[in-house]
């Protein structure tokens, strides 16, 4: 993304009882387990993963993603990959846990440390696509400090269900 100096690309994060990483291949299965599950992925882009390959390609495309466009991490805790949180598309913000890790609050050590981070790249926001049903990724967002900016309907086609947007914005001040 034009403005952010490859100079301050970190590979590393530790933050409390979270660590972003990098993916590897050997994500794959963690991916595989939480990308086939319908409850994580029911408010997700594309419907639940229904093969090995689907999620190999997946974390592959992650792995492979141009670091100039994309600012993805692998989340993990004690020492154990447990979902995704970054940009595939900076600045634009996407997540999902594993189904055995929610509710703990590593989602919120992972965003708090992501947007230092990014802060520290001087980017100058984030943004998010948040379907309104999904109201535990709301609150993570509103708690962050994310706010609103327009609800649009109709903006998904996933598995054949039309899908509506909250849109929300953090801006980002220089640390």
């Amino acid at each position: 993304m034009e403005g952010l100096d490859p100079a301050t690309r970190r590979d590393r994060i530790e933050a409390g009882r979270v660590v972003l990483r990098r993916a590897r291949i050997d994500d794959l299965a963690m991916f595989h387990g939480a990308m086939s599950d319908a409850g994580v992925m029911r408010y997700w882009s594309t419907p639940p993963h229904e093969d090995l390959a689907t999620s190999r390609d997946w974390v592959e495309s992650m792995i492979a993603a141009d670091p100039l466009i994309s600012d993805d991490f692998v989340i993990e805790v004690a020492g154990r990959p447990i979902g995704k949180l970054g940009c595939w598309r900076i600045p634009e913000l996407g997540y999902l846990l594993h189904p055995d890790f929610h509710g703990q609050g590593y989602a919120s050590e992972a965003l708090a440390a992501f947007v230092d981070y990014m802060r520290g790249r001087g980017l100058p926001g984030l943004k998010a696509d948040v379907d309104p049903r999904n109201l535990a990724s709301l609150r993570l967002l509103e708690r962050a400090g994310f706010v609103e900016t327009a609800r649009v309907a109709g903006t998904w086609l996933v598995a054949g269900e039309l899908c509506d947007s909250v849109y929300l914005e953090l801006l980002l001040s220089p640390a």
